[in-house]
């Protein structure tokens, strides 16, 4: 796969976030999923959407409101006249790229819906499973700032979340370059795709068994070890979490161009697969301390 042409490409449409649109590729090719944490308006609807055009994949958008139910996403059986049967009408979920917006406004119990499928790769209904598409990734957004009728989505279902990135507010050059150019929804509708699906699951297969060696996988293990034995930490990293970092880890090094993962590896991924899977005390940033605590820990 052409890393670098993807980035660019999307970077034509979703302008200088290059780091972002790089990270969330390392996300999708680990296998995992990916929260998106920020204020209205700063283009994750964009990002997912370009993803989904030069990745060459289907896309469907779940705008989450408190009287979505699980049958809105996972779909539903009606009853045919003509066939004298029920037959399952599939729901949005039975595309490869997910764009759940505003996740923390659904009740939990859709929520769950939601994170079941994520974590399964397929969906039971009237007791009958169904296999999703494959790639499928799934790109939650929620907004930290307003949480007037949300439903905080609780640690637990954090943890399935391999990545939480902030795309954060353009520089001024940039958001002027954006006010003065075409709108970025038709910028999208312009992107072709650079890859084949089948070519995307061959490169995912070989990701995930890069090599990496005791040293590697050490570093790691102290690094949540001291997330558990902080002083300013009630949770620290689960298991889940640690094996969620080092796949991201792989997809970095691919990226690179290695087929090992290095602890600069770690260290760059570590405060976006760790930070949100922590709870800290009152006053303290997660991702500042998970930096911290990189800073304190020798690299092999």
């Amino acid at each position: 796969m052409d890393i670098q042409g993807i980035i660019d490409s999307v970077s034509t449409v979703l302008k200088g976030k290059e780091e972002v649109v790089l990270r969330s590729l390392v996300c999708f090719l680990s296998g995992g999923h990916l929260l998106l944490e920020d204020v209205p308006g700063v283009g994750k609807t964009t990002l997912a959407l370009s993803l989904s055009r030069v990745l060459g994949l289907s896309f469907a958008r779940i705008q989450f409101t408190s009287d979505l139910l699980p049958s809105d996403i996972l779909g539903v059986s009606i009853y045919d006249q003509s066939k004298k049967a029920f037959v399952f009408k599939q729901g949005p979920i039975f595309h490869q790229i997910i764009l759940a917006d505003e996740i923390n406004r659904a009740t939990p119990k859709t929520q769950s819906a939601l994170l079941e499928a994520m974590a399964e790769g397929k969906v039971s209904v009237d007791g009958v499973t169904y296999e999703l598409p494959k790639p499928f990734f799934v790109i939650a957004t929620q907004n930290p700032v307003e949480q007037y009728g949300t439903f905080p989505l609780p640690e637990s279902q954090l943890d399935r979340f391999s990545m939480r990135l902030s795309l954060g507010y353009p520089d001024k050059e940039t958001e002027i370059s954006i006010l003065r150019g075409e709108n970025p929804l038709e910028s999208v509708a312009k992107l072709s795709p650079m890859v084949k699906p089948h070519e995307i699951l061959a490169t995912m297969q070989q990701i995930s068994r890069f090599y990496v060696s005791p040293e590697v996988a050490r570093f790691v293990v102290e690094i949540v070890s001291r997330t558990r034995n902080h002083p300013d930490v009630l949770l620290g990293v689960s298991t889940r979490g640690a094996i969620h970092l080092v796949s991201c880890a792989k997809a970095l090094a691919y990226c690179r161009g290695r087929d090992f993962v290095v602890p600069e590896d770690i260290i760059d991924l570590a405060p976006y697969c760790l930070a949100h899977r922590i709870i800290v005390r009152e006053g303290t940033d997660a991702e500042a301390l998970i930096k911290s605590i990189l800073e304190e820990v020798p690299a092999p």
